[in-house]
């Protein structure tokens, strides 16, 4: 009896990613879902300009590049050309939340039936950590060495509260992988996100709060442990919207 093995969804390429870095949890979370879903052979994945830059290597299904930020642009584009194929965009929180902000808000506005699995670490990883739209009040960076001044460069953007005030989006929801049990958690989310593009309900956007303990300056274990410690009580884990289980209540 098989307890554990590696999902089909991934290629047999060892990731690049630095040690500690949760990208791989992810990884595997989104290839465990698409094994479980069965869609391997129709899903189109979209790459972003970042640490992930590369994760057209690590997904065995069919995958493209996108420009940084145009993810969901270009999901879209994907989608509404080839309607039946299941299409997902894996973004960090620079390219997504920041070159890309317009299209990711206008996406989730028009309600495009894509998936959006949203990776944030507070802060840039690939260029060599500088202040991310996400990254904490007085977070040190290499473009904040003495922290994060709000009164200069304003506060960090709370994704998943703002487009959840959006009336198109149909499923948004935050969670984060520094634990067994948010892992799990995590892993329903991410599946019921593309089993919500399976079923044609919209647009779906998983935020998973991770860590970066490169540019944080951290070991693995102490970075998991900044992230419980400052990063959730900024970002609250949990669903801002449902239209779904909304309209099942009435």
């Amino acid at each position: 009896m098989i307890v554990f093995q590696k999902p089909k969804a991934l290629t047999d390429a060892p990731f690049h990613y630095c040690p500690g870095c949760t990208h791989g949890i992810i990884h595997r979370l989104v290839a465990e879902a698409i094994d479980e879903l069965g869609i391997e052979g129709n899903t189109i994945g979209v790459a972003p300009v970042g640490c992930a830059v590369f994760a057209y290597n690590y997904f065995a299904c069919d995958m493209v590049e996108a420009a940084h930020g145009r993810a969901p642009a270009v999901a879209t584009g994907l989608k509404r050309s080839e309607p039946g194929n299941i299409i997902f965009t894996y973004q960090g929180d620079g390219d997504l939340a920041s070159i890309g902000m317009a299209e990711t808000v206008h996406a989730a506005a028009r309600n495009e039936n894509i998936t959006v699995i949203f990776v944030n670490n507070a802060i840039y990883g690939m260029t060599g950590g500088q202040m991310a739209p996400t990254s904490l009040p007085g977070q040190v960076t290499q473009t904040s060495p003495y922290g994060r001044d709000v009164k200069t460069v304003g506060y960090p953007v709370r994704v998943c509260e703002m487009l959840s005030e959006l009336e198109g989006p149909s499923y948004i929801e935050r969670v984060a992988v520094n634990d067994v049990k948010n892992v799990k958690n995590a892993k329903k989310a991410i599946k019921k996100a593309f089993q919500n593009q399976v079923e044609g309900k919209g647009f779906s956007l998983i935020e998973v709060v991770s860590t970066c303990p490169t540019n944080w300056g951290m070991t693995p274990q102490k970075a998991l442990e900044w992230l419980k410690e400052n990063m959730l009580a900024y970002y609250p884990l949990g669903v801002y919207k449902d239209k779904a289980a909304q309209e099942a209540e009435k």
